[in-house]
């Protein structure tokens, strides 16, 4: 595609260096995390303020032209992949921290500004800001809303759409809603809470206003060692049903630990065939008698060793492996999948060992990596894509975890989204009168299907063509789990 009479009025609302169209400069900006998919934009467009922001999507609007947004590009789902006779809407650019207000305990910020850039900067204040993602150094809270994503300290604390109060957004049309502020509530319908994971479908987000947090007194991890990834699995379960609620709880397999140590030298026991890291905040007092608890429990599962790390910098080099965890996976094959999905905590163990099994169908290596606490599971895929079929064998495999998650009665999705990359598994999580509203949601806001096209909710066409798979009707892809 080439509109010159759209590349001309964007000439009039943004600076030449925001705007890219040359071929070799557009190509950083092909995919997001997710490399299968790819496609180069027809122009890049960079606004540094709402005012750009708008002028793009009026002009776009006009002149029926698609526009996707994106943050960061660290999107694990294909959500932020361009298309290629659309406008590509880059926030980086918009990166204030427009506001801190200590009384309120909030940070208003501009969309570009990454998820640890607003810690720090209220760092001196003894203040943070809770979800974490692995990439949080790196991606943006815009994509952060777009995606309601997660992270290691969401059990206690919750996810994105539990910790922003407020956001600014702009429609297809250019106009401006305000919805939420820096209370915990306001009237009407929770559009603030339907923006949360909308994945660019229903407007640009361009300011966000977050809830802050004390930094705890007291922080405690645990590291349960043991021999038996079930055993893993089951020990999640009972230190939640025991009453404690960690402020992180995340499970790494073998093939990951090993990974992760050769990577940063964390301290993980190489031969373990899985680890638990328990992290416990609050007062000394409570720390202390959960850190017995959880210990005690762990041991009782199967945990042929428990470790624990009091100090700062101790718990920081238990975490080090796990926030590097993807990374150090990524040394082990040229390629990796990175699967999203969630099921019920009592489900995990058997989950893993259908991954495992289905490991040696698809004849892939799989390390599992994930928030266990919240069921929140991460398998990597190894794969190299130079051999023929083994990316089609990858997202195959992809496929079938993310089915079985359906099946125990768990999502296709915990905290990357569907994007591109799960849209077949939508037709098989939800019924056609669900896929309906959906659509008629979307409509509601964006009329002419010009923001984020082709993402996240698939055509009922494609539905029945994959054969109209809903469990909802009793068509189990697992018939013998029927019975959980």
């Amino acid at each position: 595609m080439s509109n010159p009479r759209v590349l001309e009025l964007f000439r009039t609302h943004l600076p030449p260096q925001s705007i890219i169209t040359d071929q070799a400069a557009v190509r950083p900006f092909e995919t997001d995390g997710i490399t299968a998919f790819r496609e180069r934009p027809w122009v890049v467009v960079l606004p540094e303020n709402v005012e750009q922001v708008r002028s793009v999507l009026q002009i776009s609007h006009d002149h029926d032209v698609p526009v996707v947004t994106r943050g960061a590009g660290t999107g694990l789902s294909g959500g932020a992949r361009p298309i290629r006779d659309g406008v590509l809407l880059t926030m980086s650019k918009m990166r204030k921290v427009i506001e801190v207000d200590l009384e309120a305990c909030t940070a208003t910020v501009e969309p570009g500004v990454t998820n640890l850039a607003i810690s720090d900067a209220v760092r001196e204040h003894g203040l943070y800001y809770a979800p974490d993602p692995s990439s949080q150094i790196a991606c943006s809270i815009g994509g952060n809303v777009a995606e309601n994503s997660g992270g290691v300290h969401c059990l206690k604390y919750g996810l994105t759409v539990h910790n922003v109060l407020g956001i600014r957004v702009q429609t297809i049309e250019g106009e401006e809603l305000v919805l939420g502020g820096k209370t915990y509530d306001s009237p009407g319908y929770d559009l603030l809470a339907l923006m949360m994971g909308s994945e660019g479908m229903l407007g640009v987000v361009t300011q966000v206003t977050v809830k802050l947090l004390p930094e705890p007194p007291d922080k405690r991890v645990l590291l349960g060692v043991y021999d038996d990834l079930p055993k893993a699995g089951d020990s999640v379960s009972a230190i939640i049903g025991d009453g404690v609620i960690p402020a992180g709880l995340e499970m790494m397999d073998a093939l990951a630990i090993r990974a992760a140590e050769e990577y940063v030298h964390a301290g993980y026991p190489i031969d373990a065939a899985a680890i638990l890291l328990c992290e416990l905040d609050g007062s000394a007092s409570q720390v202390e008698a959960d850190a017995d608890r959880v210990s005690d429990i762990m041991k009782a599962k199967g945990a042929i060793n428990v470790r624990t790390a009091t100090t700062e910098e101790e718990c920081e080099l238990f975490w080090k492996g796990r926030k590097a965890a993807f990374p150090a996976v990524g040394r082990l094959a040229p390629d990796y999948y990175c699967m999203d999905g969630s099921v019920p905590r009592h489900a995990i163990g058997r989950v893993l060992s259908e991954i495992t099994r289905l490991s040696t169908v698809y004849q892939l290596p799989v390390a599992n990596v994930f928030h266990a606490g919240d069921g929140n599971l991460h398998p990597l895929v190894l794969y190299d894509a130079n051999k023929e079929g083994e990316l089609q064998r990858a997202e195959a495999f992809g496929g079938k975890i993310l089915e079985y998650c359906v099946a125990v009665g768990g999502t296709i999705t915990g905290e990357h989204g569907v994007g591109v990359e799960k849209l077949d598994q939508m037709c098989l999580q939800f019924s056609e009168a669900e896929l309906n509203q959906f659509h008629r949601l979307k409509a509601a806001f964006d009329p002419g299907a010009l923001m984020n096209p082709g993402k996240a909710v698939p055509a009922l066409a494609r539905c029945s063509e994959l054969g109209g798979m809903h469990v909802h009707e009793g068509k189990v892809p697992h018939p013998e789990l029927e019975r959980f």
